[in-house]
Formats: C-alpha cells, sequence, structure tokens
C-alpha cells in the first residue's frame, strides 16, 4: 500500500508550477469561488447537512459517500427515500436496529447496484460499530496512528472494520468498501473522510481524529481529468498511486489543508469553466 512518502511524481521531477506563486493564487481563487454554501444543495453533502445532530450526520453521511455515483438528482432522491426508511432518525434507527422488527423498512430500497441486501447489511454493519466504538470517528481512530503522514493505514483499517465484524454482512459489502490495499482511489471513503474532517462553508468538520493536513483527494475521473491539465497528477490512472501524487502535489501548495484543491478541480469541470490557459500543461501520462 503506498502511502505518501512513496508517491509518484511527474517525469521531470516536479510538477510545473508548484513553486509559481501565480499559480498557487490561481488555485487558492478557485477553491474560494467554489467552495460555497450555495454548492451544499446540488452535492450529496446536502444529506448530512440536512441533519442538526453530529450523530445523525457522520451515519447518513456513510450512506450518502457510498452511493454518490450516477446522476445526482437521482442521489438525492434515493437518499431521502433511505431516510425516510430510517424515519429521518438514522443514528437511532441503526444503533437500535432490530433485524426482525426492523428490516422489512428497506425492502424496495435500491440505488444501482446498491439494493435492498446491501443497505441491511452496512445497517447491521453500522450497528455493530457504535455498539464496539461508541462512533464511527472513534471506529477510524481506533486504527489510525495519530502520527502518520497521511490517512491511508486508517482508511485500511476502516475498511477492514467494516467488512469484517458482522462476518455475513461484511461479505457483503466488499463490492461497495474500498480498501487502498486493492489500488483502488477509494475516492468516495476519501470524500467522506473530507467531509468528517474540514472546517469551512461546506465541510462539516465533526471528526477529532484526523487532521486536515492528513486528508487525501477525492479522484475520479472528472477531478483526474482537470488535474492532469494542470499537471498535477501525471499517471493516466485514476488509481491510489494517483491520490498518492495528486496530494502530495496539493500538499506543497497547501501544507495544513491539501484536500482544499479538491473544490479547484471539481468546481471547473462541474461547471464548465475553461481552466487558465497560463497554467495548462501537456505532461506525458505516466503509464506506470
Amino acid at each position: 500500500m503506498a502511502g505518501l512518502d512513496r508517491a509518484v511524481v511527474n517525469p521531470d521531477g516536479q510538477t510545473p508550477h508548484l513553486f509559481d506563486p501565480a499559480f498557487r493564487a490561481y488555485v487558492d481563487d478557485l477553491v474560494r469561488r467554489y467552495e460555497l454554501p450555495e454548492f451544499i444543495a446540488r452535492d450529496p453533502i446536502s444529506i448530512p447537512h440536512g441533519f442538526d445532530d453530529a450523530r445523525d450526520q457522520e451515519i447518513v453521511g456513510l450512506f450518502a459517500a457510498l452511493l454518490a455515483w450516477g446522476r445526482r438528482s437521482t442521489i438525492l432522491a434515493r437518499m431521502a427515500d433511505l431516510c425516510e426508511r430510517m424515519r429521518w432518525r438514522p443514528h437511532v434507527f441503526v444503533r437500535d436496529f432490530d433485524p426482525v422488527r426492523d428490516a422489512s423498512r428497506l425492502d424496495g430500497f435500491r440505488h444501482r447496484t446498491f439494493g435492498p441486501e446491501d443497505a441491511l447489511a452496512l445497517v447491521r454493519v453500522l450497528s455493530a460499530v457504535l455498539a464496539d466504538f461508541g462512533s464511527l470517528d472513534r471506529c477510524f481512530g481506533s486504527g489510525f496512528p495519530r502520527g502518520a503522514p497521511d490517512i491511508a493505514p486508517g482508511l485500511q483499517a476502516f475498511s477492514d472494520t467494516l467488512t469484517s465484524i458482522v462476518p455475513d454482512a461484511g461479505a457483503r459489502l466488499r463490492r461497495h468498501v474500498a480498501r487502498p490495499e486493492s489500488g483502488s482511489a477509494c475516492k468516495r471513503l476519501n470524500m467522506y473522510l473530507r467531509w468528517m474532517v474540514r472546517q469551512g462553508p461546506v465541510d462539516l468538520g465533526l471528526w477529532t481524529s484526523v487532521m486536515p493536513r492528513q486528508l487525501l483527494l477525492p479522484l475520479d475521473v472528472h477531478a483526474g481529468r482537470q488535474a492532469r491539465a494542470l499537471g498535477m497528477v501525471a499517471r493516466r490512472q485514476d488509481d491510489w498511486k494517483a491520490v498518492a501524487e495528486l496530494t502530495r502535489n496539493c500538499r506543497m501548495l497547501f501544507p495544513e489543508d491539501p484536500a482544499r484543491c479538491d473544490f479547484a478541480f471539481f468546481g471547473p469541470g462541474a461547471s464548465g469553466e475553461a481552466l487558465d490557459p497560463r497554467f495548462l500543461t501537456a505532461v506525458s501520462p505516466d503509464r506506470r
């Protein structure tokens, strides 16, 4: 499992623009323009924002992150359906879940490949996590060395817990819960950690087990396209090694909060804003 200390860098040994104050100012301006409260309503993070209790937010936030693929309007509609099934009290529903009494409330729920059996498995797993640890924050922290340079070991331990604490349910979740050791970019888990850890007008900043400087960038095809255009990542695949490379470069710009760059990559792509031609680069992709 590659951590940031072994991140791949561009072929010339450094990423273009990283030492140019004008480039840092440009990325900072993109973040300031897209990391706004107005962003929330159109994004899956609006689901945890719809609750006042932090215990509800971390539970429903994990569901929202794991189901965050496909059309946004569909994601939000499916999550509203799930919240209704949980009586709009996700923490209580999960904490006090009784399969005999409550499993039928999940019958018929589906989002793409995530069906009612998967919803039941995740509820059972999270109920066991709350019983053993009290919160998802404490669960994550139990497997995360506080002095680690990044969240890689914590992500692996968290994924291992979710897929093992209730063996029959965990086996079903393996196709929905990514693991760094598999080489996956772990986009949805990294996004969930961003929501839980960062303070700001968009992110919730609920957890204390992780510092913002330890976060990794949520990377998917859209963010990857923007990051490559700006020379921030050379690796062709959107995988764990690319996450390490991208986060390393973002940390050079913003050492205490590299994940803020997520807004700079996502925002222009989602809005159709053209990137500043001064900083476009034609670095050949690393095919490793």
